[in-house]
């Protein structure tokens, strides 16, 4: 690492109700991979906004590569050598890898040019990556890589990353990290954000701490241990999960020979899947993103009916029946798309309360909504999950992801489910909010309740799952008690769908 590159002094960003970032200030060195971490809503993405030009700051200086630096646009940010990888992948399907990476270009090559590159660059930095592939084809790894790819073309001095290994396998997690480590050698600087704190303590040089939008400390997280850095982001005592008090009884619920044909052209289809739950049980789904996750809660949750006698709760055959009637006997789901499937973006909390609350909770009178109590349940959901709002009246797309994300988990757990299926239930989710979702995920089983959670996290499985099944091309393992499984043993069940596991061998 040699002299600054990114120096940013008073940054601050605020909104109606809320100040995002409060006189930011830090230095990010060349050839520096720099974390930013915090809990959700801390103003993290608000930043890297404002440093990718989405985001116009109300005041404060950026200093970048030696000269002052204010984009109005992302086109200027590229230009000035600063290059982001998304969390949500901005691909089209229906393209191929050299087509989706000239789209982000701004004078691209003749096709034949590009490829050419593609295949030079993918191969000299451990990502290979065939230009002429359809993306909906990609595994979610291999959509990533096209995101880097399109960034590494641009040759840029700043390459930010926002939750980058969240739908890697652990051994495309270690490809990543190859290729960034290739490339921090060479003199560029990473700003990387991820709640995966041993993530950060093994890649990253240093660190800046935001809580409440302002910079709370530094550090260099090879010095810290993971709940050190935990405690440092919420500013106090860091609790683990509790797996005691649990008690195993009965089957209740019963999938069997549950096939479903795909649910759009890239997606896999479910094939004869099978599984059976105990009340108290919380069983672990496993999986590379696309290959099955939101088609298995679909048809679990009653979005999608399935053929007679697939899907079964207390015996009884429930395949034909909807949501809502599943949600009166007692299965309930969260899926993993919060804005636009968990919750309506531009309604406020109290109304998205309402949208599974009503069936199992007293939120209508005489045939009519009871607004009153739907805001008292919104305002329950708010205090017992700590969801970061000014209140019940705000629009769910006002919140950070996170804090979404547990209102969400938050307003299934709440109307006291028999069984909860949740996918991605911490996804983007900071350290101290994921632990707090998994414990009242574990009370919910402590109390009787079946629960299934489809994550792409293996570490998470392992700590709340007692048994574990992998999800590959819509086909599901037989489970396995997770008690001695390894995550290397499971990465590699994961990742064999996509040829993983032959290339980690």
């Amino acid at each position: 690492m040699g002299t600054t590159l990114l120096k940013i002094e008073g940054l601050t960003k605020a909104y109606p109700g809320v100040v995002a970032n409060d006189g930011v200030g830090f230095e990010v060195g060349r050839g520096e991979v720099h974390a930013l971490l915090g809990e959700n809503g801390a103003g993290k993405s608000t930043l890297v906004k404002m440093i990718y030009g989405l985001v116009k700051p109300d005041s404060g200086t950026m200093t970048f590569n030696g000269a002052p630096y204010t984009p109005a646009e992302p086109r200027a940010a590229r230009l000035s050598g600063v290059a982001m990888v998304f969390q949500h992948f901005s691909l089209f399907e229906a393209l191929n890898v050299a087509e989706n990476v000239a789209l982000g270009m701004e004078n691209p090559p003749p096709m034949r040019d590009l490829a050419r590159r593609i295949r030079e660059i993918s191969a000299a930095y451990g990502l290979p990556l065939d230009p002429e592939r359809l993306v909906g084809d990609l595994s979610a790894g291999e959509r990533q890589r096209v995101e880097i790819i399109r960034c590494l073309l641009q040759d840029p001095k700043l390459l930010i990353m926002d939750e980058p290994t969240s739908v890697l396998t652990p051994q495309e997690v270690d490809i990543l990290f190859h290729t960034l480590r290739k490339l921090s050698s060479e003199g560029t600087a990473i700003l990387y954000i991820s709640h995966k704190l041993e993530e950060i303590r093994s890649l990253c040089d240093g660190a800046t701490i935001l809580r409440g939008g302002k910079v709370v400390g530094s550090c260099v997280p090879r010095e810290k241990t993971a709940r050190e850095l935990a405690e440092m982001m919420v500013g106090g005592e860091f609790t683990t999960t509790d797996r005691s008090g649990r008690a195993l009884g009965a089957t209740i619920f019963e999938v069997k020979a549950l096939s479903l044909p795909s649910m759009s052209q890239f997606g896999p289809s479910l094939r004869e899947v099978s599984l059976s739950l105990r009340a108290g049980e919380v069983l672990g789904i496993g999986g590379v993103a696309g290959n099955g996750q939101e088609e298995l809660l679909a048809t679990l949750s009653g979005e999608v009916p399935s053929a007679p006698g697939t899907v079964k709760l207390h015996g009884q055959d429930i395949s034909d029946l909807g949501p809502n009637d599943r949600r009166r006997l007692g299965l309930q789901g969260a899926p993993e798309e919060r804005l636009g499937h968990a919750a309506v973006p531009n309604m406020s909390l109290t109304d998205n309360a309402l949208l599974t609350g009503t069936v199992r909770r007293p939120l209508t009178r005489k045939g009519f909504l009871d607004m009153t109590a739907a805001r008292l349940f919104a305002e329950e959901i708010i205090q017992a999950f700590d969801v970061r709002t000014p209140g019940p009246h705000v629009a769910a797309r006002a919140l950070s992801g996170g804090n979404l994300q547990k209102f969400v988990i938050g307003r299934e757990v709440l109307q006291a489910p028999e069984v909860l299926i949740v996918n991605q239930p911490t996804w983007g989710v900071d350290a101290a909010a994921a632990a707090a979702i998994r414990q009242a995920l574990l009370d919910l089983a402590a109390k009787g309740a079946a629960v299934i959670v489809i994550s792409q996290d293996l570490d998470e499985l392992m700590e709340i799952a007692d048994r574990f099944c992998a999800l590959n091309e819509g086909r599901l393992s037989a489970p396995r008690p997770t008690e001695g499984l390894t995550i290397d043993e499971i990465g590699l069940m994961l990742g064999g769908a996509h040829g993983m596991a032959e290339a980690a061998q």
